[in-house]
């Protein structure tokens, strides 16, 4: 279940899976480069940025559109950035951090991704919690308790390959995006007063809040994680050209679908300005509110169906993205793999478990405040990804020729001065209000201590590689020095263990056996009762079942010995990967044939992983037959 891995490659079970070179020059070729943006755009539009949005739109009107223009140019550079970096380097952004950085920096890099990925999951467990309520009534808890079962569905994606799951995302984003669009042409806004929405202004602290709230529900820290990896899925030419292409193409499908993130945001917030703001409701900040009262205001009962149905999902195709993004971090800092699943489920309940705290303890009309707090949280891990990554894609040595350009270099370092800068202050605003109408020492300590910390990993990773100049701890190896091969001995195995399922394949799996052995070499049939009396009493057993397949078992071991084959029968009984290891130790098996059946997403939870169990649990060679 956990291993620790040895290989760079970023998301290995997809690296290099659509082959570039493969098309033929034309619409199929640029075709084949477009998808990652549109699974790193769906961060840009979860229900966090709802929240954002909302807030935005119905407190200060259009005003605030601009952040969110803003945010989307700051959006597309990073993430064309994060691209280049995956296309030129091979390698995702936590690799990178992996070879630039000391251990202890990288793990307090790695935390802090952590924390943004578990921020970020718990805005689409409570968006997708509120979506489910507004559609069938049931309580947000319930709602949120659903959401563990996401991760059956991620399983059934991730099986079907990296085009599939971007074109069941790409039809996610198509939902969100339509529902939208029908909800402004009954909105009617007028096209005038939004645009003096792009006139940059702040109108007071409360604005910058939301503003940072909004670029933190925009600019994720993950997505720059998660881009550095998706592109590796395609295989392209290591040459100047083919990266040249590769770096262009992807440039162009970050533009349209972070424009389509754009839409959806802009749509939300103009929505809720000309619904809400303009009619003197500038309290709407809550999902659950705006849908209550877009019939009365809209005059129709599609759009609050539309709103549900849009939240549901965006919620869901986030969860996605943010599952893959967690998996690139733990991979790339600590070099460390667990089971898709089992990732998945872990930070789906870090997600739950602070989400069914709030609606138990101050009830559910604290739920978008907790969105709103969860996209601050976003934004304030900016920095210690967009500094590191800024870093290495200017650095010459490893990026040759494709180093930015200094013009982007500046502009790179004006955003991230920026973002540090609202960063800042939005901390100090918030400490000082804490300060002045708190009497707890102990949190007060906490924060002086958290601000110094963060003040001091951010000088950091600013103004480590000057001093380095970004020389690399030696890279995780690929594979070891080819060495001359010595005189190979060839292994002769005196007790060969199969394992049958009293099934055609049977023959098959025997033959297999026989073909690994020799003259001497025992067989050692092996079979697990599964009936119930069997699951109880064990080798007690004596039900119909047990009384039978120990008959059939004999069956094949006299068979074999008719044919001088040395060859005996061993029963084991209710867990069967569990029995089948048992048996082969005590029999001390020197190899073990056993049969795969090609079991795929919820038909692993139903009949088991058995190969998997047994492959980890013996030191023997295991030969794996596919039936």
């Amino acid at each position: 279940m956990v291993n620790k891995i040895h290989k760079e490659r970023s998301l290995s079970e997809v690296h290099s899976s659509v082959d570039i070179n493969s098309k033929s020059n034309g619409f199929k070729k640029i075709f084949a480069f477009f998808g990652p943006a549109y699974l790193v755009s769906v961060g840009y539009m979860d229900p966090g940025n709802w929240a954002t949005d909302l807030a935005g739109g119905s407190k200060f009107g259009y005003t605030l559109i601009w952040v969110l223009l803003m945010s989307n140019i700051m959006a597309l550079l990073l993430q064309s950035l994060s691209a280049r970096l995956g296309i030129v380097r091979g390698k995702d952004l936590a690799q990178a951090n992996h070879e630039a950085y000391p251990k202890y920096v990288n793990l307090a890099l790695y935390i802090l991704a952590e924390i943004a990925i578990a921020a970020c999951d718990l805005a689409e467990v409570l968006g997708m919690a509120i979506g489910i309520q507004l559609l069938t009534g049931l309580s947000l808890t319930w709602g949120v308790t659903i959401t563990v079962f996401d991760t059956i569905l991620l399983l059934f994606l991730q099986r079907l390959g990296i085009r599939k799951m971007e074109a069941f995302i790409i039809g996610l984003v198509i939902i969100v995006g339509l529902s939208f669009l029908l909800e402004i042409l009954i909105a009617k806004p007028n096209l005038g007063e939004v645009a003096t929405g792009f006139i940059p202004r702040l109108p007071n602290e409360e604005a910058l809040y939301i503003a940072i709230g909004i670029i933190g529900a925009t600019v994720m820290p993950h997505n720059l994680y998660l881009h550095s990896a998706l592109v590796q899925t395609r295989k392209i030419q290591k040459t100047s050209a083919g990266i040249k292409e590769a770096i262009k193409w992807n440039f162009i499908d970050s533009t349209i679908a972070l424009n389509a993130a754009f839409f959806v945001n802009a749509a939300i917030l103009v929505l809720a300005a000309t619904v809400f703001f303009k009619t003197g409701r500038t309290d709407v900040a809550e999902i659950k509110t705006a849908h209550e009262l877009l019939p009365s205001f809209l005059g129709t009962k599609l759009a609050p169906i539309l709103f549900a149905v849009a939240l549901i999902a965006a919620g869901q195709s986030s969860t996605v993205t943010g599952t893959l993004a967690g998996q690139i971090v733990m991979e790339g800092y600590l070099q460390l793999r667990i089971n898709p699943w089992v990732r998945r489920l872990l930070t789906r309940l870090l997600a739950i478990i602070p989400a069914v705290l709030v609606i138990t303890i101050y009830g559910e009309h604290k739920v978008d405040a907790l969105l709103v707090l969860s996209q601050v949280i976003l934004s304030m891990q900016l920095g210690f990804a967009i500094i590191p990554l800024i870093h290495f894609v200017s650095d010459k040595k490893t990026m040759g020729e494709f180093a930015i350009k200094t013009w982007v270099k500046i502009f790179a370092w004006a955003i991230a001065a920026l973002l540090v800068y609202l960063n800042i202050r939005m901390v100090i605003n918030e400490s000082y209000n804490f300060f002045r109408d708190s009497e707890s020492i102990f949190w007060k300590a906490v924060i002086i201590a958290g601000a110094i910390g963060f003040i001091v990993l951010l000088s950091y990773i600013t103004l480590h590689p000057y001093f380095s100049k970004l020389k690399s701890r030696k890279p995780v190896q690929i594979h070891p020095d080819v060495l001359q091969l010595k005189e190979i001995v060839i292994p002769a195995y005196n007790k060969i263990a199969v394992a049958l399922d009293f099934s055609v394949n049977d023959e098959k799996l025997i033959a297999h056996a026989i073909g690994q052995g020799n003259n001497h070499t025992e067989y050692l049939l092996i079979h697990v009762v599964e009936s119930v009396p069997a699951r109880f009493l064990g080798q007690e057993s004596d039900d119909f079942e047990t009384r039978v397949d120990k008959e059939r078992l004999e069956f094949y071991a006299q068979q074999l010995k008719e044919r001088n084959i040395n060859a005996s029968s061993h029963i084991g009984y209710h867990y069967r990967a569990k029995e089948i290891v048992r048996l082969v130790k005590e029999e001390k098996a020197e190899m073990l044939v056993i049969g795969a059946h090609g079991h795929t997403g919820l038909k692993d939870f139903i009949y088991g992983e058995t190969v998997n169990t047994v492959r980890h649990e013996l030191k023997i060679p295991v030969l794996v037959v596919n039936l």
